[in-house]
């Protein structure tokens, strides 16, 4: 499983790196987060607001081992902007798998 936390304006640009490398489904959430930035401050109506957690996408990518370290230089190269807040990648291994419609498990199931 390759979870990714991303800046909003990159989704359609992994996406795109995604599908070109064969990655067929992709589960994608709008979260809110901060990790090094710890947020920033925005002016509103002359009053300042300090803006703790900042909007993010996560993506949730199932492939099989052999595509892992694939689609994690994909993601990478397509979401980095070379600013602070770029995101993070975690990889972590499937127990199980299974497809509700066939039944088929693991691999198949992907």
């Amino acid at each position: 499983m390759v979870t990714a936390v991303i800046k909003p304006f990159k989704l359609d640009d992994v996406r795109e790196a995604l599908s070109e490398i064969g990655v067929q489904g992709i589960t994608v959430s709008e979260v809110k987060g901060f990790g090094r930035q710890k947020g920033h401050t925005e002016l509103y109506r002359g009053a300042e607001y300090v803006i703790d957690f900042l909007p993010k996408i996560k993506l949730e990518i199932a492939v099989t081992d052999e595509l892992a370290e694939r689609v994690v230089e994909t993601i990478a190269g397509a979401a980095r902007t070379g600013k602070i807040g770029d995101g993070k990648i975690f990889v972590t291994s499937l127990e199980q798998v299974l497809r509700i419609r066939t039944g088929e498990l693991d691999g198949d199931a992907l």
